[in-house]
């Protein structure tokens, strides 16, 4: 994806979210050059570096720029950790936009093998499931078994080492991030 397609994401999640908080409808500009690739992919959204809202998709039926759109409008209002703490209209001068665009998911049987800043992580037990994008584990400072096991109890709800049991799935896939910042 060139940086054009790249900005043109950037500012329709960010239209996305200003329309979503001020429940304006948003209608698309249908001569841009939109990116129809169907990827899946994460919007996150900060202000003054502080997580608003995060959500995505690991594939997608829809087009990209239409994922995209969806995913900005609902890390803005439907994410379930900001249920009482609703991003609001004052906040859009401040807001930082982050997208993630994964790779397939593949799956490991040797976890430890991820590379760390490179590789999310997706573990699934039952209907137990977690997820990190790959910047998490460097914008924490990381290593490998202490996103592995973050990952299990923070985001799977379960045992920090349930990565190491071979019933525990742990799949791997990589991401382009770019951010709004990569453009300024």
């Amino acid at each position: 994806m060139d940086n054009s397609q790249k900005k043109l994401l950037l500012s329709l999640a960010r239209e996305s979210v200003a329309a979503a908080i001020s429940s304006r409808r948003f209608v698309v500009d249908s001569t841009a050059r939109l990116p129809q690739e169907k990827r899946g992919c994460f919007v996150t959204l900060k202000t003054n570096s502080k997580l608003r809202g995060c959500l995505g998709f690991f594939v997608s039926d829809e087009p990209l720029y239409k994922t995209v759109i969806k995913l900005a409008s609902d890390a803005a209002t439907s994410d379930p950790r900001f249920y009482d703490n609703r991003l609001r209209e004052d906040e859009l001068e401040a807001l930082e936009i982050e997208i993630s665009v994964l790779s397939e998911l593949v799956k490991t049987d040797d976890p430890l093998s991820l590379r760390l800043g490179v590789d999310g992580i997706y573990i699934r037990s039952g209907f137990q499931s977690g997820c990190f994008l790959p910047q998490v584990a460097t914008e924490a400072n990381w290593n490998a078994q202490e996103f592995l096991s973050y990952c299990c109890s923070h985001k799977a709800n379960l045992a920090p080492d349930a990565w190491k049991d071979p019933s525990v799935e742990v799949f791997l896939f990589t991401a382009d991030v770019f951010s709004e910042k990569d453009f300024a």
